[in-house]
């Protein structure tokens, strides 16, 4: 990979991952654009250790609350409800960790499609659109239980279709639960940790089996710069969220998946 390619995917994928527009068809788009290969097994890798770094560096007070509820007895009622996100954190990531790891092979094969890319990209869009303008508006993570996990478990499962979006359809399943806009997304950067770090521990499994050789100096430029990214598109996504809602993002898909699907036929 050249250095221009380098900075451009990272950054293209730090900024994408957390925002409901679909991280993989910004990266084939790009590559289709610029006429660039395929970035490769080690440049994910990467690019995954930068985004999770950011998400748990943003965040980093809520993992430290849940991380020290779980290390003593509970005593007050935040230490249960730390306890009990943690739970449902967990209880959110099985469906998509369960179908990403009996079906790998069959999402490589026959849905890292443009044309698969490009309607699911549009599709998923209206519904983001259509949970944002039914969904109640009142109701905080904190309300959260068990049945509101599974079902947005369930649909970041979804997520591993390319174009769905990982962040897109958790948040339009809060949304669709009622959760407020701001904390429907909480909700799906918390669960993103282990899904990122499923996927990472993957690929650095496949790296150190011998099936890519790694450029330390790429690797290192392209996990800074995702982190960079990410990071700083957490913080701008969540401060844009109370201002202007989500229905940028709802137009900014669609206008995506048109320019995808001008790219198809």
């Amino acid at each position: 990979m050249t250095l221009v390619q380098i900075i451009v995917l990272a950054l293209i994928q730090g900024l994408t991952e957390f925002l409901p527009v679909s991280s993989s068809a910004h990266l084939i788009l790009g590559s289709v654009v610029f006429g660039w290969p395929d970035q490769g097994l080690v440049f994910d890798v990467a690019t995954h250790l930068g985004t999770l770094v950011a998400v748990l560096v943003y965040f980093r007070r809520d993992w430290l609350d849940m991380a020290g509820a779980c290390l003593k007895p509970p005593v007050t009622p935040a230490d249960r409800q730390h306890r009990r996100m943690l739970a449902w954190i967990l209880v959110a990531s099985v469906p998509a960790l369960m179908v990403g790891g009996l079906a790998p092979d069959f999402v490589e094969k026959y849905l890292r499609d443009v044309t698969v890319l490009a309607w699911t990209t549009v599709g998923f869009g209206v519904l983001l659109g259509v949970a944002d303008r039914v969904g109640a508006k009142e109701r905080t993570i904190e309300s959260l239980g068990l049945r509101d996990a599974l079902l947005i478990g369930l649909a970041q499962a979804l997520a591993l279709v390319p174009g769905v979006s990982r962040s897109g359809i958790t948040i339009t399943a809060g949304r669709f639960l009622g959760l407020a806009p701001d904390a429907a997304a909480r909700f799906s950067f918390l669960m993103a940790v282990p899904i990122i770090a499923a996927a990472g521990t993957f690929g650095i499994y496949r790296v150190a089996s011998g099936q890519a050789g790694i450029d330390w100096t790429q690797f290192a430029l392209a996990l800074g710069l995702s982190f960079l990214a990410g990071w700083g598109c957490i913080a701008a996504f969540m401060a844009l969220l109370r201002r202007v809602g989500l229905l940028p993002f709802v137009v900014y898909r669609l206008l995506l998946g048109a320019a995808l699907l001008w790219i198809v036929y």
